[in-house]
């Protein structure tokens, strides 16, 4: 990550919430000796989205589970801005102690590295990365007025129209690509989230649009839009009739992973006693509830996997763009 480059972005005001733990099976009470047993303190956790997003819930939930096992407080701090890089760059930038922590969006470096120039990247060397936790599925859906109800259906309609979600987004990503790899031509109607594109397909006012699973699927369920294709290497669980793109022949696996990081240079014992702690909240009756109720597929990797999966995605979806001509910025 070019850290001074990315300084330059400036901080999003800080919404923090406390997350106060009780009991714990590691660590000792806040204002122990600095030789003590790690951990000491509490340990902040940053978001570089805002509350209430599902990057957001997710962090909170594994902070609940890592208080428990350290027996300290784990706070969450919103930082907001540039995808997560404001926050991820100010994390790298501190002591590699372990008590702060950034919950990174894998779009932040397989995506959104594609729309920045080389000085404002975001590169993974910078942080250690402690763990994978979960994926967050696209689903490409379809108005009930269009009458659309398969791609096929969606690869002959004149005049289409489709929203996107943002710059740099994997539902941006992922609709651009199969679009440009089935040859569908439409107008783009932009929007700055999922939950406005959501409601422009629902009212018809675009015939298509992709959208995370967890936004769409009570719609689906209610009958309000029609999913056409979803963009996991393998079916989702929770959309077991839908196929994906590469069933379809489309070269098209974008999912959203986020994952847990610390600054480089962390000591191994401390980095053991994080992943120990992590592990142990991906455990949990709780977590688990929480994934199935948000629509998460579990996706609990090492760090090292971690940094391997989503270098090759970059270079995959590099490739993939640079291929079908697709800019990301327009």
């Amino acid at each position: 990550m070019k850290i001074k480059a990315l300084a330059v972005l400036g901080l999003a005001a800080v919404s923090a919430v406390v997350l106060t733990g009780c009991g714990g099976n590691v660590g000792a009470a806040a204002g122990s000796s600095d030789d003590a047993a790690f951990p000491t303190r509490d340990i902040t956790l940053t978001v570089g989205q805002d509350a209430g997003g599902s990057t957001d819930l997710i962090a909170r939930a594994v902070a609940a589970g890592m208080e428990e096992e350290l027996g300290v407080a784990v706070p969450v701090v919103n930082k907001a801005g540039a995808n997560g890089a404001v926050a991820t760059a100010e994390v790298a930038g501190m002591d590699p102690d372990g008590y702060n922590l950034v919950l990174l969006n894998a779009s932040l470096i397989t995506i959104t590295n594609l729309t920045l120039g080389e000085a404002e990247q975001v590169e993974l060397d910078d942080l250690t990365v402690l763990k994978g936790l979960s994926q967050d599925d696209y689903v490409l859906v379809a108005s009930k007025a269009s009458g659309i109800e398969s791609f096929d259906d969606l690869t002959v309609v004149d005049k289409l129209s489709y929203g996107t979600t943002g710059v740099g987004t994997g539902s941006q990503l992922a609709q651009a690509i199969l679009f440009g790899e089935a040859g569908v031509a439409g107008t783009d109607v932009p929007f700055d989230s999922g939950s406005p594109a959501l409601t422009a397909v629902m009212g018809d006012q675009v015939q298509v649009a992709t959208i995370q699973l967890g936004e769409a699927k009570p719609q689906i369920d209610a009958g309000t839009v029609t999913p056409l294709v979803v963009f996991s290497a393998e079916r989702n669980p929770f959309l077991e009739d839908v196929p994906t793109a590469t069933e379809l022949g489309y070269d098209v696996p974008v999912s959203q992973f986020r994952a847990v990081a610390a600054p480089a240079g962390l000591p191994q014992d401390i980095e053991d006693a994080l992943v120990a702690a992590i592990d142990a909240a991906l455990a949990s009756k709780e977590y688990q509830a929480f994934n199935e109720n948000n629509l998460l597929t579990p996706h609990e990797i090492s760090g090292d996997d971690v940094v391997a999966e989503w270098n090759g995605l970059l270079e995959k979806y590099a490739g993939l763009v640079e291929d079908n001509g697709i800019s990301l910025t327009d």
